[in-house]
């Protein structure tokens, strides 16, 4: 059997088995992460986004509204994430004209005992679905890519930044 005890996977233990980090010792410091994505899409779906007037509504409103509450589910859905009592939750979309695409941006923040990656991954990630499910009668052709943290602060180990 492997011996799990020298791995660098956090969410196993000595003996290979998944478990939740005991993140009781840490301290409690300010953490942020930032994460970006994209949509792709057909530049008339493009067009119908920014104008307002798709069939279900404001698209980008809605996906806001989505990515944020997603962002307080994240221990739902990723099976060892600890629920996290976040402080601030920011999605901002940035349409691309000249690519037909519209990019995301989310910045979560807590003060606590571990970070807030997955909640931001989490945010975008339904962010951008959100538009796509509000936009597939029109395009089913768009594509979500391209989702990564960029930036994280706090905790042992400080800031990292995407090159």
């Amino acid at each position: 059997m492997h011996d799990a005890s020298d791995s660098p996977l956090t969410h196993f233990n000595a003996q290979g088995e998944a478990h939740m980090v005991d993140i009781g010792a840490k301290a409690e410091t300010t953490r942020v992460a930032r994460v970006r994505g994209r949509i792709t899409m057909q530049a008339a779906t493009l067009a119908l986004i920014l104008r307002g007037d798709a069939a279900k509504g404001d698209v980008l409103g809605i996906a806001r509204i989505a990515g944020i509450q997603a962002s307080k589910r994240t221990s739902d859905l990723i099976p060892l994430c600890h629920p996290i009592a976040l402080t601030r939750v920011a999605v901002e979309f940035h349409p691309d004209e000249s690519a037909s695409a519209v990019d995301v941006e989310v910045r979560a923040e807590t003060v606590g005992r571990t970070g807030v990656e997955m909640e931001a991954l989490t945010a975008a990630s339904v962010a951008l679905l959100t538009i796509y499910d509000m936009c597939k009668a029109v395009d089913r052709g768009m594509q979500i890519e391209n989702i990564r943290l960029v930036e994280k602060l706090g905790g042992k180990s400080g800031h990292w930044q995407q090159d």
